[in-house]
């Protein structure tokens, strides 16, 4: 049985299965951790509210390459409507929904 590491902890549920669609499209096989956690925002400490990626040992470089790659590419943007930042994967701002600009932070 292989060994897993910890990609990275997220607590954006649509991101992280985003990710692990990515990287099982490369070959990777991607465990999702804490989904199931995420119902109990607000009743649980927000340390164990993070939905985590873990790969197989054998992967963990490659996997990592491929995460620092997407942020390389797309940068934080910044919401013209009410000026809020924005992560990269958004394609609405998450304050005002308005839709994704160009305008880069």
């Amino acid at each position: 049985m292989d060994d897993k590491m910890r990609l990275l902890a997220a607590g954006n549920l649509l991101e992280a299965h985003t990710w692990k669609g990515m990287l099982e499209s490369s070959g990777m096989a991607v465990e999702l951790k804490g989904e199931a956690l995420l119902g109990g925002v607000g009743e649980l400490p927000t340390g164990i509210q993070n939905v985590e990626l873990w790969v197989a040992e054998i992967d963990y470089v490659n996997a990592k390459t491929q995460m620092a790659s997407i942020n390389a590419e797309r940068p934080q943007w910044k919401c013209v409507n009410c000026h809020e930042v924005n992560e990269a994967s958004f394609e609405l701002c998450w304050n005002c929904s308005a839709e994704r600009s160009e305008k880069y932070s």
